[in-house]
């Protein structure tokens, strides 16, 4: 292995995270304008608009198929020299979009974009995870991740502006430039870290996992909408049964993609499941918010992009934040507090109703997020702590695409929790009561995250937050 950098090559490592983040603003800015675009896609494609729900399961699949090669790659070719591939990929993907004359082109097109995705955020992290040292990691790691709250929230009303004076085109157009120049600061600014013994590519492992996690983000994907919810079926239950045969495959392989022995090391392993747990509310909590306010509270579709974006408001608020209250709280104590803060918020939306005033709705969205953020900030961060130098690419492969596949899922979940609501009242149409019930049951799910984490050593992290040598595993 690449000996890691000299500390004086560390001292700019806010530089090297915000250029790993341009990328990330890149990716989430693209995924959120085009939501709101896709009704104007399939007006000038001549086709019905849940057919063009297709731009979009093509990313998620390509994502779920090579977010497992990520770490391989990187260890194979260099991070420095995946990065820049992935981003030129993805700028390659977006004008395809651009130029896309019908919707088969655009899914085409969706799926290159998907695969230059899938390298971008595991390489970044991976590149952090070696540069850093760890006592900056939780401040590196918000700045990292602030430019990808901030596409976040610039999407939706950038995507509706777009729309409305000038063309969706121009959606995919916007990421040329930016591609570019992250491209630019990329190959000028990136360290090139690499292993030196590579083994060789697990084909078997690849054709397995990528399998299992297509059927389980495609069947994600498909529950989002309550009609739709049988049409995942097949899709889920393809990919579970994959997932088991990857895991024997996994079992009896000497270099596995996703290498589940890593859970051995406690931080890792906690940190995966607390991590998980917490992440299907984030995912599952968009979904029903969209749907709450505009069927139970008849709210427009631009009204409720605006309330919605009250969350990551919240999230970017405690990213600053995040490494005084890990000083101060130390991660076990911080986790369980903030966590159990998180999830009581986000199960306070099931209260909504219309009558409640504006600024105690957006009050609340803004607490949830930001009591949820810090979790996030501290799993990502608290779960390498124990893993060895060599196995960062493999353990950044696996954290990356359990990341993924939990947050989709959890749009999964909610529409679950959504439709039996409905049809143990039976009715056709969801409503209040239904939004509540599923608010609830996903936040008591993800109350168990309370668990694992109450299992963190009381030191744990504490060469992060500057407090000494922390525990790395069992």
């Amino acid at each position: 292995m690449s000996s890691p950098p000299l500390p004086s090559e560390t001292s700019g490592y806010r530089l090297i995270c915000l250029i790993i983040a341009s990328a990330l603003f890149m990716e989430t800015l693209d995924a959120t304008v085009l939501a709101t675009a896709l009704p104007t896609l399939a007006r000038d494609f001549g086709v019905r608009p849940p057919a063009v729900s297709v731009a979009v399961t093509a990313y998620l699949l390509a994502l779920a198929v090579f977010i497992p090669v990520s770490g391989y790659m990187a260890d194979r070719y260099g991070a420095r020299k995946v990065f820049a591939s992935a981003i030129g990929l993805f700028v390659a993907g977006s004008l395809a979009c651009a130029l896309a004359p019908a919707l088969d082109w655009m899914a085409l097109a969706r799926f290159a974009q998907g695969i230059g995705g899938a390298m971008m955020l595991p390489v970044g992290r991976l590149v952090m995870l070696r540069v850093v040292p760890k006592k900056d990691l939780v401040n590196a790691a918000s700045w990292m991740m602030m430019p990808g709250l901030l596409g976040t929230i610039l999407g939706p009303p950038l995507g509706g502006f777009i729309v409305a004076l000038a063309h969706w085109r121009m959606i995919f157009w916007i990421n040329v430039p930016t591609g570019i120049i992250a491209l630019w600061f990329v190959l000028r600014h990136i360290p090139d870290v690499r292993s030196d013994d590579v083994p060789r590519f697990d084909w078997l492992g690849f054709m397995l996992a990528g399998g299992a996690l297509a059927g389980l983000m495609v069947g994600a994907e498909l529950a989002g909408p309550v009609h739709a919810l049988r049409a995942a079926v097949t899709p889920l239950a393809a990919g579970m049964a994959l997932g088991m045969i990857y895991f024997i495959h996994a079992r009896n392989h000497p270099a596995p993609l996703l290498d589940f022995t890593l859970l051995r090391v406690q931080t890792f392993r906690l940190s995966w499941i607390a991590g998980s747990l917490t992440r299907l509310i984030q995912g599952a909590q968009p979904f029903l918010l969209s749907l709450m306010l505009q069927y139970g509270f008849g709210y427009s579709a631009a009204k409720t992009g605006t309330i919605t974006l009250a969350t990551a408001l919240g999230s970017v608020a405690m990213k600053g934040l995040a490494g005084r209250v890990l000083r101060r709280l130390g991660y076990r104590r911080g986790l369980i507090v903030m966590g159990l803060l998180g999830t009581l918020t986000y199960g306070a939306c099931g209260f909504f109703t219309p009558a409640w005033p504006h600024w105690a709705i957006l009050l609340v969205l803004v607490a949830a997020g930001f009591f949820l953020s810090f979790s996030f900030t501290a799993y990502n961060t608290i779960a390498y702590e124990g893993i060895a130098h060599d196995d960062m690419s493999k353990a950044t492969s696996f954290y990356t695409t359990f990341q993924q596949v939990t947050l989709s899922l959890g749009v999964c979940f909610a529409a679950t929790s959504l439709q039996l609501s409905m049809l143990w009242r039976g009715v056709e149409r969801p409503d209040l009561p239904d939004f509540a019930l599923a608010f609830w049951i996903v936040a008591g799910v993800s109350f168990l995250a309370i668990f694992p984490n109450w299992r963190f050593a009381h030191d744990a992290g504490a060469e992060m937050t500057g407090e000494g040598t922390g525990v790395g595993g069992d």
